[in-house]
């Protein structure tokens, strides 16, 4: 017995020395995990070393041939992937208007399964337009949609309105994300008039907060998008306002002179109207079709 506990002392000595060996061995090549395999090692004499020794035979023969990249391109140029265009799926695109009006009701409730899995935001107005449709289900289904998405847009603006109030570091990103956000919702008439001269006079009180605090961050785009949503609401004095504004701070952008015209066009102001197409002339603007085509019918 024991000779025995001789045989077991000298084994766990032997191995506690192989694997101390094993541990300085590895520690010098800054291998990872040596620890957890020590432990193991350590706590299963023969067993741990043995199992470590067969991991190194397995890898040194199905895992240490050399990789061939000889077919392999390393490169920071950008690659443009071309795709064969899905000619069946294109031949069959309409726009929403179309297919509400002909389509049959088991295609068009395909069809606001598909609208509602892009990106919702931008076909508001189109997902309302099936609101009237003559399939309950379909015009239910808008409306679910509809009431989500103008809820979502409630939320996300008294959050910016919220962060305004509560965190002064974060009020210049806010409102002018406010703004952003505010313009391509309300840009699609989806709201009730009232509820949309509401949240119109808000963006105008966002607008104003960086015009007071922070001028160099409005854009052309800002002005324009004021200046269209105070538009659509017919409040014209505002509107002028922000329209002067935009003349002063960016005076080369088209947007400062169509927005103007449009306004002018609407209050049927044929003497300032023609002032904005006279300083449009002078200045180093290029006017696009749809301008030109305004000033014509104008005209």
């Amino acid at each position: 017995m024991r000779s025995h506990l001789v045989v077991l002392l000298i084994i766990f000595i032997i191995n506690l020395i192989v694997a101390v060996i094993w541990l300085l061995y590895n520690r010098a090549r800054d291998r990872r995990s040596v620890y957890l395999m020590f432990g193991v090692m350590v706590m299963c004499p023969v067993l741990g070393p043995c199992l470590e020794f067969l991991s190194f035979l397995f890898f040194k023969f199905f895992f240490s041939e050399p990789v061939d990249l000889e077919d392999v391109i390393f490169s920071k140029d950008k690659v443009k992937n071309v795709f064969r265009a899905e000619e069946d799926r294109e031949r069959n695109l309409v726009s929403i208007e179309e297919a509400i009006a002909v389509t049959n009701e088991t295609d068009l409730r395909g069809l606001m399964m598909n609208v509602v899995q892009g990106d919702i935001g931008k076909t508001l107005a189109s997902i309302s337009l099936a609101l009237n449709s003559e399939d309950s289900e379909t015009a239910h289904y808008a409306a679910s949609v509809l009431q989500d998405a103008l809820n979502e847009f409630r939320t996300t603006v008294e959050e910016y309105r919220r962060i305004m109030r509560e965190e002064p570091e974060k009020r210049i990103y806010a409102a002018k994300a406010a703004i952003e956000y505010m313009d391509g919702i309300l840009k699609q008439r989806v709201f009730t008039d009232i509820e949309q001269k509401n949240y119109v006079k808000v963006m105008d009180n966002l607008c104003q907060v960086l015009y007071d605090e922070a001028p160099d961050h409005l854009t052309g785009a800002h002005y324009e998008a004021v200046c269209m949503r105070l538009l659509e609401i017919e409040d014209f004095e505002n509107c002028e306002k922000w329209c002067d504004r935009a003349f002063i701070a960016f005076p080369n952008t088209l947007s400062t002179y169509s927005c103007p015209m449009k306004l002018y066009f609407n209050t049927g102001n044929r003497e300032k109207f023609f002032e904005v197409v006279d300083a449009l002339k002078k200045s180093p603007v290029v006017v696009d079709r749809e301008t030109l085509e305004f000033i014509r019918v104008f005209r």
